[in-house]
């Protein structure tokens, strides 16, 4: 029920951010991206709409199998969509042109967070780029915000745990620094979500 919940209610509300997440990127027709923790291929979707060869991955079979419902309806050739464990990629080193995942790693506990954002590195060539996309933090003090946090707290208690550490730990900033990536951009006009967007060294 939460997997059609997702797509027919929390897909059209992200519309936006996905769209803005492509022309953000700089992702080109024929480029390969990875979309890590992809849900229902939403923003996979996206891009191969720009004629990039996407990839999505997510370790929720049912999240999987909506995605490739979607591709069959829309026709698609050029995105896949496989069942995989983001802390453990099942790909080459150097696969991809970039990788990209969105309200993924405020989900996760710490540990796992870094060896997601490790794993995307290692399958992103050296000067590929990442693109990473989470809450604000420190989340301001708005509607929207007090029902992101409501939501949050009403996923369940393992949830909203990781959820706080995330904010504790400062947000994708602070996360990605710990993981030796730099900042290169950072964007969307909207205090509550970030967009942040790193070379792989």
């Amino acid at each position: 029920m939460f997997n059609l919940n997702y797509a027919t209610v929390i897909d059209p509300l992200l519309r936006n951010i996905r769209i803005y997440t492509l022309e953000f990127s700089g992702m080109k027709a024929g480029d390969r991206v990875l979309d890590v923790c992809c849900g229902t291929g939403a923003q996979a979707f996206h891009y191969a709409k720009r004629g990039i060869i996407a990839t999505g991955i997510d370790l929720n079979p049912n999240m999987i199998k909506l995605a490739e419902a979607s591709k069959r309806k829309q026709g698609f050739q050029n995105v896949l969509f496989q069942i995989a464990d983001a802390t453990n990629l099942p790909f080459q080193d150097g696969s991809f042109d970039y990788a990209s995942t969105s309200f993924a790693l405020h989900e996760k506990e710490m540990a796992a967070r870094d060896r997601i954002i490790s794993e995307m590195k290692r399958v992103v060539r050296k000067g590929g780029t990442l693109v990473f996309v989470d809450f604000q933090v420190p989340l301001p003090k708005n509607l929207s915000a007090y029902l992101v946090r409501v939501i949050e707290f009403m996923a369940g208690r393992r949830h909203y745990r990781c959820f706080r550490e995330y904010a504790k730990q400062g947000g994708l900033g602070e996360i990605l620094k710990k993981n030796q990536l730099l900042e290169e951009k950072k964007g969307y006009p909207n205090r509550l979500i970030t967009v942040i967007k790193t070379t792989n060294p």
